[in-house]
């Protein structure tokens, strides 16, 4: 019996733990408009066609993805060599190198946004 009782407590808190993972998750995507066109005029993004990595960043910004300043290294292969991009997505901010998914939190602190 106290069993039973410690394994559903487990995994109600593990469902309630997963459910709040979602919920803090969800406030770090589609920004609005406003916010990703200033992100995007304060940054730029390298990306490629085909990374499953890129298509995640791409989705956190959802239709406002437009509103930023992408660089495609499958087509500016020359740019993304010059500025040395070994991955992506690269976010370059203030001149500095971000490697990898970022959240639109990380985005706004990063940018000043």
């Amino acid at each position: 019996m106290k069993k039973d009782i410690i394994t559903y407590l487990v995994l109600g808190i593990i469902v309630i733990s997963i459910i709040l993972i979602i919920l803090s998750l969800k406030g770090n995507g589609n920004p609005d408009e406003e916010l990703a066109k200033c992100i995007g005029e304060n940054s730029k993004l390298y990306a490629q066609l085909g990374c499953g990595a890129c298509e995640a960043q791409e989705e956190l910004f959802g239709e406002n993805y437009q509103y930023l300043n992408t660089i495609d290294c499958a087509y500016e292969r020359q740019e993304c060599l010059e500025k040395e991009i070994t991955g992506t997505p690269t976010w370059i901010i203030n001149n500095e190198k971000h490697k990898g998914v970022q959240t639109i939190n990380e985005l706004k602190e990063l940018t000043g946004c």
